[in-house]
């Protein structure tokens, strides 16, 4: 016990040692360059300043939740079945894992993918997402 207490001392003393070097070390740079401290704790002060006045005036109101827009779905005709194969679409699925997750054939899902694809008036997949974001049908 009486070793570890030399020891705690001792090392007390090395650590108070090396923060008055340090500090000597920061008073000498202080006065060898005083422009270039003065000029960095400004920036840093405007920089705090920037970040916390950005947090403040760009904070975003969390989403609601998301209501899809039954005026788009009716009035290009997606039926309900089609509303759900184009959110496992959005989700990345395939056609196998589509029909495996509605219980339908595949033939049955590209049916439906190529009347997603008429409706929507596009060509590939990520465009009928993209257009369904658009549209309000998706969130």
């Amino acid at each position: 016990m009486n070793g570890l207490k030399t020891i705690l001392i001792y090392g007390a003393l090395l650590a108070i040692g090396a923060l008055g070097l340090q500090w000597l070390e920061l008073q000498y740079l202080v006065r060898a360059y005083p422009f270039q401290t003065y000029a960095a704790i400004i920036a840093l002060a405007f920089l705090a300043l920037g970040v916390w006045t950005g947090a403040r005036l760009f904070r975003r109101a969390p989403p609601g939740p998301f209501v899809a827009n039954d005026r788009a779905m009716q009035s290009l005709g997606i039926s309900g079945r089609e509303r759900e194969v184009l959110g496992l679409l959005a989700a990345e699925r395939s056609n196998k894992e589509i029909a495996r997750e509605l219980a339908l054939s595949p033939n049955t899902v590209k049916t439906h993918v190529s009347r997603l694809f008429e409706k929507l008036a596009v060509r590939r997949r990520t465009a009928a997402i993209s257009r369904a974001r658009e549209l309000g049908i998706l969130g």
